[in-house]
Formats: C-alpha cells, structure tokens, sequence
C-alpha cells in the first residue's frame, strides 16, 4: 500500500512537516517527484484550471517549469485539522523574456488516510517585479 508520511490526523508538528515536504518537492521542479505526494485521482484547482490524476498532474507541471525559469517557493502554514492542511505560498520566477515575477496565494489540501493529497485547491496572483525587487535567491 502506498503511503506519504507524516499520516493525518495531523498534529502542528506533523502539519509544518508535510508543508515542509511539499515545498522541498515543488523546488526540485520534478514532475514525477511532485506527483508522487498525490493520490492517482487527485483532483486540483489550479488557477482557472483543472488537473485530474496523477498524469495529468506532470504534464501540467511539466508546462509550467516550461515557462516559469528561476523558480523558487516558499510555504507558509495557516491552518490544519486532522486531515486538511491550510497553506498561504508566495513564489518567484521569471519568463523566457526575462520578466520576473512573483505569485501570491492560497492552497486549501485535502488528504487520504494513507497521507496522499486528495484534492489541492490553489488561488493565485501574479504581479510583476523588478529583478532588484525579487525576496528570494
């Protein structure tokens, strides 16, 4: 049986730790990493888009290092209970034409009793930054 630990219900400590993996994750800009943390048929809200499973989770991801370079994220907890986790997220990355930007949001998780993601619901704004102005390096 395929399990992702830390499992729910999560406590404070185990909630920060998958937070933690996640980011971790999604900085190693690796797709079939990235999609291993989420059941076969996860469901995300990602922007206006839709991504069902795990297939579809790298292709999607796999555009979008396409066109995010210099990317760079970081995870903040909001709130949990036993099998939710509530993260606020702000990330930096610039285009092919060497416009920087950086992308604020929210993404609500759900999980399964053997620690995969169910369902990822993100919200996300982009604004557009100077390179001087970028947080992280």
């Amino acid at each position: 049986m395929e399990q992702k630990h830390p499992l729910p219900p999560f406590t404070l400590e185990t909630a920060m730790e998958k937070i933690q993996l996640a980011e971790d994750a999604w900085n190693s800009q690796d797709p079939e990493k990235v999609s291993k943390a989420y059941t076969i048929n996860s469901e995300w809200r990602n922007r206006d888009t839709f991504v069902n499973g795990r297939e579809d989770i790298v292709a999607f991801l796999q555009k979008k290092w396409e066109r995010e370079f210099n990317y760079k994220l970081k995870k903040e907890y909001w709130a949990h209970t036993e099998n939710r986790i509530a993260v606020r997220f702000e990330y930096e990355y610039q285009t092919k034409d060497g416009n920087w930007f950086r992308a604020y949001g929210n993404e609500n998780w759900e999980f399964d009793e053997n620690g995969l993601m169910a369902k990822r619901y993100a919200s996300i704004n982009d604004l557009a930054i100077q390179e001087k102005d970028r947080k992280f390096r």
